[in-house]
């Protein structure tokens, strides 16, 4: 692996780290109102890694089997800690695939998709952290292509939604209120 690839791989793994502790510490609960911020900023973040890794070459991995990377990673816990705390929000629709010949329309979970995203991403982390870094950046482009890409894409899209519903519909009431007021005010 050229010096160039392996700093790649550090500064993906860096970003990958970066988000699995901050969607962590999100899901503790501390600051629920900014919840649906913090993740559109973690979530935008992680999909400049991904573009990234979407935009190198194909990598292919020097052994023919992925070697054991140990348990899957049990994210549950906080899985369950963002249901609680996107709760109103979780649920959200989506064309699965603009570019198939009938695109399906899916509802998600925003708390299982992040879950999934983090479990992709800690996958690859534990090869890396084995000293692996060509099978975890395998990993990495390969789960982002075939998952958590378009998985996270569709998160990004539905907490950016989100953002926009409640600071646009919020000024559109006050605006319709202060238009009552001068109205009432008028007559």
């Amino acid at each position: 692996m050229s010096d160039d690839l392996r700093e790649f791989v550090a500064e993906i793994a860096d970003q990958v780290e970066s988000f699995v502790v901050a969607v962590r510490e999100i899901a503790r609960g501390d600051e629920p109102d900014r919840t649906v911020s913090l993740l559109l900023l973690q979530v935008s973040q992680l999909l400049l890694a991904g573009g990234r890794l979407g935009a190198i070459a194909d990598v292919i991995p020097h052994e023919r089997f992925e070697p054991d990377a140990g348990p899957d990673p049990d994210v549950d816990e906080l899985r369950v800690r963002l249901a609680a705390l996107l709760e109103p929000a979780d649920d959200y629709t989506e064309v699965f695939d603009p570019y198939d010949s009938e695109p399906e329309i899916v509802t998600n979970k925003l708390s299982d998709d992040l879950a999934d995203v983090i479990a992709d991403l800690l996958h690859g982390l534990q090869h890396f952290r084995a000293g692996r870094t060509d099978e975890a950046l395998w990993w990495w482009q390969f789960s982002y292509l075939s998952n958590w890409g378009s998985t996270a894409s569709m998160v990004l899209r539905a907490l950016q939604s989100v953002v926009s519903h409640v600071r646009l519909d919020v000024a559109a009431e006050v605006e319709l209120t202060r238009g009552d007021a001068h109205a009432a005010a008028a007559e």
